[in-house]
């Protein structure tokens, strides 16, 4: 009966506590929003220097660089899409770690499935013979 009443006072002191909290861009300034959303774009924008990093792991000068362009383009008041948009105009969907499916990225996404079939094609012949 007791561990009842521990959860249910455990439990209500939560929910107080929850219940006075305010959303992220009332407390934290301006700023901090645009430096927060600029890391999130950075994990998903893939350093042209580094093999397969994002520019957020990235200690290149290049992905510097690209850091503190979506930091400005963000502080002149373009949204996340916008942002992306810009990027892959001016370098190319390779730039996106996730790029779209369009006509010039369609190899990209279905080439491995292509070479794991025809690889598997190849090994089964071999096995056989």
């Amino acid at each position: 009966m007791k561990k009842i009443y521990l959860n249910l006072s455990l439990l209500s002191f939560f929910l107080m506590i929850t219940s006075h909290l305010t959303f992220a861009d009332e407390i934290i300034p301006k700023t901090n929003l645009i430096t927060n959303k600029t890391r999130e774009i950075a994990q998903n924008i893939k350093c042209l220097v580094c093999q397969n990093q994002s520019i957020d792991e990235s200690n290149s000068e290049l992905a510097k660089d690209l850091k503190n362009l979506i930091k400005e383009k963000l502080e002149s008041g373009l949204n996340e899409n916008e942002v992306y948009s810009f990027l892959s105009e001016r370098y190319g969907d390779s730039i996106l770690l996730k790029p779209p499916l369009n006509t010039n990225t369609i190899l990209l996404w279905f080439l491995p499935f292509i070479i794991l079939v025809f690889s598997s094609i190849y090994i089964t012949k071999f096995f056989k013979k």
